[in-house]
């Protein structure tokens, strides 16, 4: 079938692609070559040559400008295109299939239908990027190869600096089916950017594992194999026995060399990169991690290669490590941040005076500017980003490309919580951890979606906009995973936003690297912990040096006792919260969830009626 398209491919292009012996594959790009009807193609492979044209296309296309640093390129999403499109963002279903009530989906045929229609001559005039690449390390047990089609030469040449290259892996995959395949394109542009977002769509077909996004160019609703590949991950981890998770993936060093492996699901701007980038500890990855059981061990690997982050609130003090790539000659892209006549570039948070004047996500900049609504346009957006490949960084952990992945030791839950939450704590086991921290995560929103921020948002295992499997399902699948393992991973909270009554913030923001000191002591058994109706937390006694010795900061006794307090009516409210989520909103709930927030109610009840509505810690270990 690729003969068709043969004289758009050219020569060249038409060889690359015959040397991948997949009849699936050449129907594949064979199929959306016709309908979106490219002015020529580019087929990418491995080799330094191509992956140097898409980074020239980038940049001769106007999609990216340089900077001062070398290396260094800019790239403006459109003004109302600076965030994941959830409302548009929808699971294709047959009409029989029911995926409850939380996810956003629709009719498999319709969907289909429409996204064709969409995508029907949408690449006239542009050039299609053919790009090939492997979601996991090469030659795992975790591999899943990937095929991107784009027009965009940003999102082409983010993917080469995210992901491992996969046109070798292509040529080794046989007639196999197991791929994923995306088709981007930005559609009609105006000014450089998408013009049309009011036609934006991003559609998942997880019957055939296809995405579609059209319309549309910040990189959460473009680049593939990034959260849109989480979906089908997702579906076919559930088929297969396995988990695919909103995650990062670091090295925790403990003493005498030890290295304790964690993962973490954190929502959008509640301290995930910023922990996985923790001075003196390693790094696997910052987003998304793949976790299969291998030989009785629970074992994740990073499925990507470089890191798409959140600018704002980057500085010197808090992030040191990002710090210096950002400042420091390599390829990276920034996007939607300000830049100045002398093409150096801020961002809201950087440390630095901002410009009076600039060009940003709006155009031409200066303080105070207004958009047509009349709110006041930053300096920078506050989901502003870059993206850079992982081995710029000088604390990459040496187990990132292990086909194996890495052993897990402890597993973390965190999101914004004011009120609730202490800093960090232990759960009592793993079903209590899946249930009570996982299954019931809260998180305050932020700007990465498209919305209101500051809004209390019910996000399990801060993967619930990922899902295309029931809720249910999903939560019985993490019960499950346990079943055959020697080493069953410690399962955490932690919340850096615990907040007084005051509303003044109880804890710096480098005490993340306390608490994830004392997690992996906690994982090994080398401290002990005192029991609460919610869980196990530190000791004074435990804490206190190890402020001295990875801070060089005191500990008072007095704060540990205000952060670690239980707040019994905030922790019952939560739990009513969650409650009448599961019963009236989520049709396939285990029932084990109910039992677990009634146990937990139970104990906090307890304690409220021994000790009163706010609990310090010296109570618990009387």
């Amino acid at each position: 079938m690729i003969e068709r398209v043969k004289t758009k491919l050219g020569r060249e292009n038409y060889r690359k692609l015959i040397e991948i012996e997949n009849q699936k594959l050449h129907d594949f790009i064979s199929k959306y070559i016709q309908l979106c009807n490219p002015d020529r193609v580019f087929v990418c492979t491995d080799s330094s040559e191509d992956i140097q044209y898409i980074r020239e296309r980038a940049v001769l296309t106007g999609e990216e400008k340089k900077l001062a640093i070398p290396g260094h390129t800019v790239h403006f999403d459109g003004y109302y295109d600076q965030a994941r499109d959830k409302k548009n963002t929808k699971i294709l279903v047959p009409k029989d299939v029911d995926l409850g009530l939380n996810l956003n989906v629709m009719d498999r045929d319709e969907g289909l239908e429409e996204i064709h229609g969409i995508l029907k001559n949408i690449m006239e005039g542009h050039e299609l990027y053919v790009r090939f690449f492997c979601l996991g390390p090469i030659n795992s047990k975790f591999s899943i190869p990937s095929v991107q089609l784009t027009d965009s030469s940003y999102v082409a040449h983010s993917e080469d600096l995210l992901y491992r290259p996969g046109y070798e892996v292509f040529k080794k995959l046989g007639n196999s089916e197991r791929f994923f395949r995306f088709v981007h394109s930005a559609g009609k542009l105006r000014n450089g950017v998408s013009a049309d977002v009011d036609k934006r769509r991003v559609y998942i077909d997880t019957e055939e594992n296809v995405v579609y996004s059209a319309n549309t160019q910040y990189g959460g609703n473009t680049i593939g194999l990034k959260k849109l590949a989480m979906r089908l991950a997702i579906n076919l981890a559930s088929k297969e026995g396995w988990l695919t998770e909103h995650m990062f993936a670091l090295g925790v060093h403990g003493p005498d060399n030890r290295v304790t492996y964690f993962t973490g699901a954190f929502p959008s701007l509640c301290g995930k990169t910023s922990t996985a980038m923790l001075k003196g500890e390693t790094i696997i990855g910052d987003d998304i991690v793949y976790i299969k059981k291998i030989d009785g061990q629970t074992c994740a690997v990073n499925t990507e290669r470089g890191i798409f982050g959140i600018i704002r609130g980057i500085n010197s003090r808090d992030d040191p490590l990002i710090w210096d790539v950002l400042n420091n000659p390599g390829e990276i892209i920034f996007s939607n941040v300000l830049i100045n006549e002398g093409e150096k570039v801020y961002w809201v948070g950087k440390g630095s005076e901002i410009p009076a004047k600039g060009i940003n996500h709006s155009g031409e900049w200066t303080i105070a500017k207004k958009d047509a609504k009349g709110n006041e346009i930053p300096a920078s957006h506050p989901n502003a980003r870059f993206t850079f490949n992982m081995d710029l960084l000088t604390n990459l952990d040496p187990g990132i490309d292990d086909p194996e992945g890495v052993v897990v030791g402890g597993i973390i839950f965190g999101g914004r919580d004011s009120h609730t939450s202490v800093p960090v704590m232990e759960s009592f086991d793993w079903k209590h951890g899946v249930l009570t921290m996982g299954a019931t995560l809260e998180s305050e929103t932020t700007a990465a979606t498209i919305g209101k921020s500051g809004v209390r948002k019910f996000n399990p295992m801060s993967n619930l906009d990922f899902l295309s499997i029931p809720l249910g399902r999903y939560i019985q699948n993490h019960l499950d995973f346990v079943k055959g393992l020697r080493n069953v991973p410690k399962i955490f909270s932690v919340n850096y936003f615990l907040r007084d009554y005051d509303g003044n913030s109880l804890t710096d923001m480098l005490a993340k690297r306390v608490w994830l000191k004392w997690m992996e002591l906690r994982v090994h058994g080398d401290v002990e912990a005192i029991w609460t109706p919610v869980g196990l937390i530190p000791r004074y006694e435990d804490l206190k040096p190890l402020f001295r010795e990875v801070l060089n900061q005191d500990y008072s006794e007095e704060l540990h006792t205000e952060i670690f307090t239980l707040r019994i009516p905030e922790n019952l409210s939560r739990i009513e919260r969650i409650r009448d989520i599961y019963k009236n909103k989520v049709s396939d709930t285990p029932e084990v969830l109910f039992t677990a927030l009634e146990e937990q109610e139970k104990r906090l009840e307890e304690a409220q009626e021994k000790f009163g509505y706010y609990i310090p810690p010296q109570k618990f270990s009387e």
